[in-house]
């Protein structure tokens, strides 16, 4: 079993997550840069086909986009593997991961996000994306540099859905955010890199 193997019914029974909806983000739309608009202009037509061609033309400048205004160093990882407890599931590849450490070549603590690009269905990402953030916490509490929370998302490119993991609470994001409004979700990661500004790491 891995992480891709998890429904949200299924993570949530395994690891014993309380799961609710709430509002997680309070946030007015920022400027995107020109230069990000007119690469998700010229790489959204080819985005269409496959999970890698979305992660290549729409995450990936939106992620580079999130490092570039990010008060607090960033990595991003891309295909990284995070084998916390495999014997649990808790093992595979995550499409990305989110770190609160300068770049490096390896994958170091505090993981404080992770990024999964599905085709087409949110749904069927958010048990993937949960069982990734309890892997992440488990990773953190054994290098010595817990966060207090460790956001999630699931993407198709085009929709963006949001969760929270704090403890045992699984936070879903009520809103979602579109591609067409770009700005919101930039205002997102702000929010998210924001909640990091204090954390050790």
């Amino acid at each position: 079993m891995t992480y891709s193997d998890f429904s949200l019914g299924d993570a949530c029974k395994a690891f014993g997550l309380v799961a609710r909806t709430e509002r997680l983000f309070e946030v007015e739309p920022v400027v995107p840069p020109e230069w990000l608009l007119s690469l998700l202009q010229r790489g959204r037509p080819f985005a269409l086909g496959s999970e890698k061609a979305r992660s290549e033309f729409i995450v990936v400048p939106l992620l580079l986009t999130w490092v570039e205004r990010s008060p607090i160093p960033l990595s991003v990882y891309s295909g990284q593997r995070l084998d916390a407890d495999p014997a649990r599931g808790l093992t595979g590849e995550c499409d990305f991961i989110l770190a609160k450490t300068a770049p490096l070549p390896f994958l170091q603590a505090p993981i404080i996000t992770l990024v999964e690009a599905k085709k087409h269905d949110i749904e069927a990402g958010m048990g993937q994306g949960a069982a990734q953030m309890v892997g992440a916490h488990m990773f953190n509490e054994r290098e010595g540099a817990e966060v207090g929370a460790i956001f999630g998302c699931v993407t198709s490119g085009e929709t963006w859905q949001f969760l929270k993991l704090e403890g045992s609470h699984l936070l879903i994001d009520r809103d979602r955010y579109y591609l067409d409004q770009v700005g919101q979700l930039l205002s997102v990661f702000d929010a998210i890199a924001r909640c990091y500004g204090a954390a050790q790491g």
